[in-house]
């Protein structure tokens, strides 16, 4: 197999994973639809640290001792458990205090940190605590790597083509949710979003804390 081979290969598989709706798009959407542009692209930059972070220690072998460990997977699993719950569960409470206080719940919601920093952050940690990222990595990356290649400079040149395909999804996400901003201006349908993300946030920390 040669690497262009390979690359195209690798890009069609992490292309339909990325396409594929999940946690990372419902992280993207609602804060870019919130109208933090800013934020919503340091959550971008965020997940994709993550994603270089998970293929550079799959390139070295780093996440292979964590599959084979149960209790260092398992420790990473509950500590993204915990951290998804809390971010989804922080959001219904935002929608709910919307409701029961005339507005004043969106007005503090809207306080939050429209920085880079804070969006990437809340990326990266999203990513790096999730060990099925990491158990991906390892089952399908070294699949590709051709046979007398260099594994680490191969694995990240991977890892690359994942990234920039991640990018290109985030910003046509990004695009469509300030095409919705006008509408998403309204408090009714900020907190229609918000219960909808915590929920699906929620809904992948349950799922991860029951191991499915």
């Amino acid at each position: 197999m040669t690497i262009s081979t390979t690359l195209w290969s690798f890009a069609l598989v992490v292309g339909l994973l990325t396409l594929t709706p999940g946690l990372d798009t419902a992280l993207v959407l609602r804060t870019a639809a919130l109208g933090r542009r800013r934020r919503a692209w340091g959550v971008v930059l965020g997940i994709q640290t993550g994603i270089l972070v998970w293929g550079a220690l799959t390139s070295l072998g780093v996440t292979a001792l964590l599959t084979a460990s149960q209790v260092a997977y398992e420790i990473l699993r509950w500590a993204g458990a915990v951290y998804l719950l809390w971010m989804g569960a922080r959001m219904l409470i935002d929608a709910w205090r919307g409701i029961r206080t005339d507005g004043t719940g969106e007005a503090q919601a809207l306080k939050e940190a429209e920085t880079l920093y804070e969006g990437w952050r809340q990326g990266a940690l999203t990513n790096l605590l999730n060990p099925k990222v990491g158990v991906f990595y390892v089952a399908v990356l070294p699949q590709f790597i051709p046979a007398g290649a260099p594994h680490f400079t191969t694995g990240l040149l991977l890892t690359c083509v994942h990234i920039l395909l991640g990018l290109l999804w985030s910003m046509a996400l990004i695009a469509f949710a300030q095409a919705l901003r006008g509408w998403l201006q309204r408090p009714a349908a900020r907190r229609a979003l918000d219960r909808v993300t915590g929920t699906v946030i929620a809904g992948f920390g349950l799922k991860l804390a029951l191991g499915d």
